[in-house]
């Protein structure tokens, strides 16, 4: 693995998890297997890159975009940028006053999506910023002025309108509004929502007719952060609800269901069954529990949500922990099938410094299929790209920035996701190692043109 491990950083600058610091641009990559025709894009994966070589967490880093452009069965180039906002450009700290208050001073460093003919760099405190599709910084966008709040790093496309709906949350109120973006890109509506303090609304949900909000208990503590403290942390007597609203709903349309305290950074996925919405999510039992070091494992659950009754079920879907859930984009919001994430190799616990594999669920019945890619292979998030507007859900590839510690080397490795027992249909090597990092997007030429 990079580097000898220095105890004396903490784990997120150890390793793999350390940054990296020279932009690369490379035309003359090599291949292993035979990458598909039918791919034409560009995948990028976004993380916490710091520029200096410090930072408070791993997620307050600065934002690093790493991408492998792909055509016509060859792999074009790989280039890895810096987003350059003020915070990289004046050196913030993501604690600094001129950072948290500078809505323009994100460290976009979560994740990285395509929608209009534009792509943006996301972190939730911020507003996004605009990438060229060679990845280089464009500036920062507030659609014309009418964003006023934060935007989500999790916005989610609608595959029926290619309306994008997403976000903003904060320390103070309103401490949620909820918004959308049609399919030019234009900002069409905006509504805050209330809730009783500031909640760390990671990411939320859409179904065909509901925007789904998560009103967990981690939540902003500010006399911790008047303190130098981190300002948000669990909170054992806030209570865990999830608001359903209509699409293009206010605050007066939304129905509020108590469920069990836990945290959910990442949703699989939501749709319509019935009188019932029906969430898949990854949760966690708890999240920063006295620490912002104290993560609980996260596990499979379904949650059923009665629109006319009220009532509520939680599900465990099974015990396997996991990290990273994404769904074919082309049924965010509509009933699926199957489910791609990353996990820990079977009796290992651990982390993404700890060797894992990838696996793709089977929601109809909770089951999974696993491949594994080697004891040496930390896989990260992987999203599925279909073989034509027309193949079925599993038709297609699944694709991955994975490190291997035993070469101290990443390749962007490309799956056939209609049977994990294959190997790998190709493997494209990368001129440096990926930092682990968060998210990141298939963005198919016909997104851009």
């Amino acid at each position: 693995m990079t580097d000898i491990l220095d105890e004396k950083k903490p784990w997120f600058l150890n390793g793999n998890y350390a940054p990296v610091f020279d932009e690369v641009t490379d035309t003359n990559l090599k291949v292993t297997g035979t990458i598909p025709k039918a791919l034409s894009g560009l995948y990028v994966r976004n993380g916490s890159n710091p520029k200096s070589g410090t930072a408070g967490h791993w997620f307050f880093g600065d934002g690093m975009v790493h991408g492998v452009r792909l055509e016509g069965g060859q792999a074009q180039w790989y280039r890895n940028r810096y987003v350059r906002t003020p915070k990289l450009e004046k050196g913030l700290d993501a604690m600094d006053a001129d950072c948290i208050f500078d809505p323009t001073a994100s460290a976009a460093n979560t994740h990285v999506l395509a929608h209009a003919g534009r792509i943006w760099a996301l972190e939730e405190g911020h507003l996004p910023w605009e990438l060229s599709p060679e990845l280089e910084t464009m500036g920062c966008d507030d659609f014309g002025g009418k964003l006023k709040t934060a935007f989500t790093a999790h916005p989610k496309l609608c595959p029926e309108t290619n309306e994008l709906h997403f976000f903003g949350y904060g320390a103070v109120s309103p401490y949620v509004t909820y918004h959308v973006l049609d399919a030019k890109g234009d900002l069409v509506h905006t509504a805050p929502i209330t809730t009783p303090k500031g909640t760390m609304m990671h990411d939320f949900m859409i179904t065909r007719d509901h925007a789904i909000f998560m009103d967990l208990p981690v939540v902003f503590n500010m006399d911790n952060m008047a303190k130098g403290l981190p300002p948000i942390g669990w909170d054992d007597d806030y209570g865990a609800r999830i608001g359903i609203l209509p699409r293009m709903g206010t605050d007066a349309d939304v129905k509020w269901f108590e469920i069990d305290p836990c945290y959910v950074f990442h949703p699989l996925n939501a749709y319509v069954d019935g009188d019932e919405v029906i969430c898949d999510v990854g949760r966690h039992a708890s999240m920063w529990r006295g620490s912002m070091d104290n993560f609980e494992p996260c596990y499979m659950y379904r949650w059923s949500f009665n629109m006319k009754t009220g009532a509520v079920k939680e599900t465990q879907m099974d015990d396997w922990a996991h990290a990273f859930p994404r769904v074919d984009d082309r049924v965010v919001g509509l009933k699926h099938r199957y489910g791609w994430v990353s996990g820990t190799r079977p009796k290992a616990m651990g982390g993404m410094d700890a060797p894992g594999v990838v696996a793709r669920y089977d929601m109809s019945n909770g089951s999974k299929t696993i491949h594994d890619l080697g004891p040496s292979a930390h896989p990260g998030e992987f999203v599925f790209v279909q073989e034509t507007s027309a193949s079925g859900e599993d038709e297609g590839w699944a694709m991955g920035f994975v490190y291997d510690d035993a070469t101290d080397s990443s390749d962007l490795v490309i799956l056939d996701a209609s049977d994990l027992s294959k190997p790998p249909v190709a493997r494209v090597h990368l001129p440096q190692r990926v930092p682990f990092g968060f998210h990141g997007s298939w963005i198919d030429d016909s997104v851009m043109n």
